[in-house]
């Protein structure tokens, strides 16, 4: 199943920063792959924390924009 924009909500935006919320019932690694992201990339900024509930776990990712969206595990 590919990305709807329906499960994607902003929970808090300060200072250009954006707390965002993503909820499907896919698995975490098909969520996470690069470019998932891709068709709200307008949107997204590097430095953004998205909170994923996925199928088979939740997780809070940091967001970078390049020429595609990629999420990783904060360090």
């Amino acid at each position: 199943m590919a990305f709807q924009n329906k499960n994607l909500s902003v929970i808090a935006y300060a200072n250009g920063f954006t707390l965002w919320h993503y909820a499907a019932n896919e698995a975490m690694t098909t969520i996470s792959a690069s470019a998932y992201f891709d068709s709200v990339k307008t949107l997204m900024n590097t430095g953004d924390i998205i909170i994923i509930n996925a199928s088979d776990n939740t997780s809070i990712k940091k967001i970078t924009v390049d020429e595609n969206i990629t999420v990783a595990d904060l360090a």
